[in-house]
């Protein structure tokens, strides 16, 4: 994607030289047991290089968004995190594939009033277009399912947050950003016990797409 400035934020590619400080912001935002690690990023560099994005303030990098290029078909609507991912590698990028799905978002918990979550999702609508893909897709965390687990099932639950009826961090946010629910997926992340393991797998669709291009 080609680099934007907006005063003192600045979105842009990653590079190889930012691995460094990429890999530190994904401990810093994940911990270092759920964190990508530099052998990820570069893997993911050298195979995807214009799908990975970042924002910088002041010269500093605060967020970044990660993505793999697929035909979800080859994955269907019920695949976990590793499959979807290559465990964070993205040796599965499809060159050819119709679909961005991004596998990561990370903001510096320091900066995070600064709605560098909207900047990134934007920045990956752009790689969207640029590419001339069908869509975007995103196995997302539903962190406030497991207040909820006893009273209804994890797509009743997604169901009624993109009703608005239920509030969730990551999925009210998603819903915002213009995404659509398509159905929740059990084991996404297995660890994952805010969410009991679900994530919701939500589609943005890309009107500016032209087929055959």
């Amino acid at each position: 994607m080609q680099t934007e400035s907006k005063h003192d934020l600045v979105i842009r590619s990653i590079y190889p030289e930012d691995l460094d400080e990429i890999s530190a912001l994904s401990i810093k935002c994940f911990g270092p047991e759920m964190c990508l690690k530099k052998e990820h990023f570069s893997s993911q560099l050298k195979l995807f290089p214009e799908g990975q994005a970042c924002v910088e303030y002041k010269g500093k990098i605060v967020g970044c968004a990660i993505s793999v290029k697929v035909n979800i078909e080859d994955y269907g609507h019920n695949h976990n995190y590793d499959q979807i991912s290559d465990e964070g590698y993205i040796r599965n990028h499809n060159p050819h594939g119709k679909h961005l799905y991004g596998i990561e978002v990370g903001v510096d918990p320091d900066y995070r009033n600064m709605k560098l979550g909207k900047l990134l999702y934007d920045a990956r609508r752009k790689i969207c277009r640029e590419l001339n893909l069908e869509s975007i897709f995103i196995g997302g965390r539903m962190p406030n399912y497991h207040k909820y687990a006893d009273e209804m099932d994890a797509l009743e639950y997604a169901k009624r947050v993109v009703a608005g009826e239920i509030y969730d961090p990551v999925a009210t946010f998603q819903t915002k950003c213009g995404f659509d629910l398509v159905t929740v997926m059990p084991e996404y992340i297995p660890d994952d016990a805010e969410s009991k393991g679900y994530a919701s797998l939500m589609e943005w669709k890309n009107d500016e797409h032209v087929a055959n291009a």
